[in-house]
């Protein structure tokens, strides 16, 4: 005997078993089965035989709830999918029917609200991607009048659950409005926070003091001096050329405070000793790379970027004595090409 609970349909009249108890015939009535009853595999709950569809699942349906123009709604792509129909009958039938359908039981996405929901579901689902004409609506009243114009019992049970569904999302925003609110404030109060950090940033780089073209440095102001010449290594996006006859180990000391991809040669004169550190140096830190100067080279330049710098005095000897660092007008291009 297969015994079946649910919400099955039961068929024809009670019908009679023949027994034969004590050598006589006797008829029994027996209940009205139902139609799984007549199933040749055994089932365990009828309502298996309805939802064994994940895309009829509660959460599933739940996740295709949207809000748009502050009303819950379906896009008409979904619920042809629940309904088990084309997207084009589904939408075909609200014409036909279309005074069943008003503005707040369906309407028309406009380009904003098109843009806003492709760009969200294009990447979870690639169909959606290719959709090109906006993609109607549906709010809860909609959906229920959807049933009514697609006759099938498939868009019935299916509309029972969306129902069920937007009573589900209309009770959790109820019951999570405080918490929903809280939520929309931190977001709004961290989107003025932001901007004002913002302002506060742009004041600061606006009022900084800002790298003058020219300074002066008096004899034992050694500090000021290669700070000075420390914040220029830093401005730098592209390269740093310098070029001195006298470096050591403090000038290479100098070059790694620049920024990361920026290159840096150092031109001049030949040195074991300056050779052997800077070997050193390259092993750990970005390249220098080393040119060799002409042996009659006197002044002392540093080119950043595009525009180059005149030193008074070699950088490891900045501040020592009375020094200038100035801007000049001419390129680098035209120091670099003398003594080419």
């Amino acid at each position: 005997m297969i015994f079946c609970f649910g919400c099955c349909n039961f068929v024809g009249e009670n019908r009679v078993l023949m027994t034969k108890e004590n050598g006589k015939n006797e008829q029994k009535d027996i209940e009205p089965v139902a139609n799984c009853d007549q199933s040749p595999e055994v089932v365990t709950n009828c309502n298996d035989l309805e939802t064994n569809d994940n895309i009829f699942s509660q959460s599933k349906i739940e996740s295709l709830i949207l809000t748009i123009r502050g009303e819950q709604v379906m896009i008409d792509r979904d619920l042809a999918d629940l309904y088990k129909v084309k997207t084009k009958r589904l939408n075909e039938q609200v014409k036909r029917n279309i005074e069943k359908f008003p503005l707040d039981f369906c309407f028309q996405l406009n380009d904003f609200e098109f843009e806003n929901w492709r760009s969200q579901f294009a990447t979870s689902n690639s169909d959606k991607k290719g959709v090109r004409r906006a993609p109607y609506a549906f709010t809860e009243q909609g959906v229920a009048m959807l049933a009514s114009v697609l006759k099938s019992e498939t868009a019935i049970v299916a509309s029972v659950k969306i129902m069920r569904a937007f009573v589900a999302m209309r009770r959790f925003l109820v019951q999570n409005a405080n918490l929903l609110i809280r939520i929309a404030y931190l977001e709004k109060h961290q989107i003025e926070t932001d901007e004002k950090i913002d302002v506060i940033l742009d004041k600061m780089e606006q009022n900084s003091p800002k790298q003058l073209p020219e300074a002066v440095f008096p004899t034992g102001c050694v500090w000021d001096a290669w700070t000075y010449v420390s914040d220029l290594v830093r401005s730098a996006t592209r390269r740093i050329i310098l070029i001195d006859n006298f470096v050591d180990d403090r000038v290479l000391s100098m070059l790694t405070k620049r920024a990361d991809g920026v290159t840096a040669t150092i031109h001049t004169r030949y040195s074991e000793q300056f050779l052997t550190d800077l070997k050193k140096h390259n092993e750990q830190y970005p390249m220098i790379e080393f040119i060799q100067l002409p042996q009659r080279h006197h002044d002392r330049f540093l080119i950043i970027n595009d525009k180059v710098h005149s030193l008074g005095a070699s950088i490891k000897d900045m501040g020592a004595g009375m020094c200038a660092v100035t801007e000049m007008a001419i390129t680098p291009e035209t120091i670099l090409g003398l003594w080419k």
